[in-house]
């Protein structure tokens, strides 16, 4: 599994570089939002998925995780998701609901510092 992870002032972000976010990876993916969590006390925290061209329902539940394990701390989530795909299959299940989007990292680090 491809990614990084860079630091603004408290803010975490996590660059998937991966094409998927399925099956594969989402265990891989979720072990390292709990380090991050749990051992890094991450409490802003972006997943930038703009490389990712599809997801099926194992991604989504690690996003639900990331979500999960940020909120019993009381931290803030942005996933900046801009593949068409990614959005449909997320308004599709009705998660829009649950997980905070955002087009850009930009747009998410200015909604992370205003709230």
């Amino acid at each position: 599994m491809n990614f990084e992870i860079k630091h603004i002032d408290d803010i975490t972000i996590f660059k998937l570089n991966e094409l998927k976010l399925d099956a594969n990876i989402s265990g891989l993916v979720k072990a390292e939002f709990t380090l991050l969590v749990k051992a890094d006390d991450a409490l802003k925290l972006i997943v930038d998925l703009t490389g990712v061209e599809s997801c099926d329902s194992t991604g989504l539940s690690t996003l639900l995780v990331a979500n999960r394990l940020i909120g019993q701390n009381d931290g803030i989530l942005k996933i900046v998701a801009p593949s068409e795909k990614i959005l449909q299959l997320i308004k599709i299940t009705q998660l829009h609901r649950v997980l905070s989007l955002c087009d850009t990292v930009d747009a998410a680090i200015k909604e992370i510092s205003e709230e």
